[in-house]
């Protein structure tokens, strides 16, 4: 029967469906998401002309090399390795400029080459015979999940991270702190709560980190205007704890718009006719955008905080255990989400294409070019050059070595290595409670195989009947959602 499941796994590339199954998602949907979600870009005109650029689909075809002589031809990851070429294809987005509320003409404008992974759908090899792959040079037995960069074969080791939208509590001692990064359509947004000394319980999120706010402001700049209604949204008609109370009378605020004024001056705003507008931008968009990033979700946002300042103080009087090594709080971030963070921040970081398109046309501008052709003011180099600096170093979502060459001493480390987890905490540092193997590791990573030395327990590898889910968290919340909601489950 083993023997059955491991020729049935290799045959069917069960032992990496992680990798080629979330590069297949990242290609599918979520190219087109990140897309989707720019919608358009305004340009900035020295006139009161108005000139916006709509971007449409994403077009990405099967790795292609050009010849010296200007002919085309599909490209192998056979020559690739023996060209010392890299194994990409060029990357296209629909624009559509519109002058004056005027569409002119729609083109694919080339943004890069972007790498592409041996026998994914991309790849010609996924619909070769094990006979076909011999005759293109291949070894009928590999089973692909691996990019080649300039010749050289190069895998996206696991990265553990913590679970997005998913509350997390840590008690060292007296010291009570909550984390949640809430996530909405690939935006992460950070938020630390904590108790302090005195029992007050702040919150640090977005451009007030350095300041935090008291958990009881925030309630009140939502909704949940008056003390009584913090208590009830609390405690649900239970007896309050003494620690609430003294939040509640330190933090001395009236109602919503006193609320809205003292974050108005912690976030230093000196207009006034400016705060009311500016902090219900701040709570809309920057605090928990998960629940929402409207007015008619700030109700329900208030709620979640009340939740927060309740579970922290049940963890505070010892009523219930956090635990962070709980593998329910991890996620792992698979090819398809490391390679989505790098092409979010290469197109709408600070000097990427949304940013570059702003500029260059503003130049061409100034030189008389009115109208001038998209590809003219796209430069296709950049995110070249960041994606395969990236996959080159190893440097993804601000972590080294994510990226590593490819083991091909054996079949079996090869395979060991695509099926690699990896860490964020340091290996200089003792994290006695992360190293340690947890019950929730069953079934799910190997409790034997992890490397003696500083990694021990920080690099872990999946078990042999490990299954990763590799949909796009959207897509998968909203499953989750619609299930519940068939059930009779409702939001409050």
């Amino acid at each position: 029967m083993i023997n059955s499941f491991l020729k049935h796994s290799r045959d069917n590339g069960g032992f990496i469906s992680h990798q080629i199954g979330s590069f297949n998602d990242f290609i599918e949907h979520r190219l087109q998401q990140i897309v989707d979600d720019i919608g358009e870009v305004k340009i900035d005109l020295p006139t009161e002309e108005n000139l916006v650029i709509r971007f449409g689909k994403v077009m990405i075809r099967a790795p292609e090399i050009k010849e010296s002589d200007g002919s085309t031809k599909l490209l192998t990851p056979f020559e690739a390795r023996l060209r010392k070429l890299t194994y990409s294809s060029t990357l296209y987005i629909e624009m559509t400029p519109v002058f004056e509320d005027v569409e002119h003409e729609t083109t694919y404008v080339n943004i890069g080459d972007f790498p592409i992974m041996v026998k994914s759908n991309l790849c010609p090899l996924s619909e070769l015979s094990k006979d076909e792959l011999i005759e293109a040079g291949e070894d009928q037995h590999d089973m692909g999940g691996y990019f080649i960069i300039n010749g050289v074969e190069r895998v996206l080791i696991l990265f553990e991270d913590i679970a997005p939208n998913r509350l997390i509590f840590q008690k060292k001692k007296d010291d009570i702190n909550a984390r949640i990064d809430s996530k909405n359509r690939g935006y992460t947004q950070r938020h630390v709560f904590e108790r302090k000394e005195d029992g007050m319980i702040v919150a640090r999120f977005a451009n007030i980190a350095t300041t935090p706010l008291p958990l009881v402001s925030l309630m009140k700049a939502l909704g949940l205007e008056s003390d009584k209604d913090i208590i009830d949204s609390i405690f649900k008609g239970k007896d309050p704890s003494e620690n609430v109370l003294i939040n509640l009378y330190m933090t001395e605020l009236a109602g919503r718009d006193d609320a809205i004024e003292y974050i108005g001056k912690v976030l230093k705003i000196v207009k006034k006719e400016q705060v009311n507008d500016r902090v219900e931008h701040l709570l809309d968009n920057y605090l928990l955008p998960h629940l929402g990033q409207d007015a008619s979700s700030r109700l329900l946002k208030a709620k979640y905080l009340a939740n927060i300042m309740g579970k922290m103080e049940l963890l505070y009087a010892g009523k219930i255990e956090d635990d962070i090594d709980h593998y329910a709080n991890k996620r792992l971030r698979l090819a398809g989400d490391l390679l989505e963070s790098v092409l979010r921040s290469t197109i709408l970081g600070r000097w990427g294409l949304v940013a570059r398109l702003q500029y260059n046309y503003q130049k061409m501008i100034k030189r008389g070019r009115r109208l001038p052709s998209l590809q003219s003011i796209v430069i296709t180099g950049v995110l070249t050059k960041q994606i395969m600096r990236a996959m080159a170093v190893g440097d993804f979502a601000n972590q080294t070595g994510v990226s590593q060459r490819l083991e091909r001493s054996n079949f079996v480390r090869s395979l060991g290595h695509m099926r690699g987890v990896v860490s964020p905490l340091s290996s200089t540092q003792e994290h006695y409670e992360a190293r340690e193997l947890h019950a929730t590791h069953w079934g799910r990573l190997c409790a034997v195989r992890t490397p003696e030395g500083q990694n021990i327990g920080l690099r872990k590898f999946l078990a042999l009947g490990a299954k990763v889910t590799t949909d796009s968290y959207d897509e998968e919340t909203e499953k989750v959602k619609s299930v519940l909601n068939g059930l009779g489950v409702k939001n409050e």
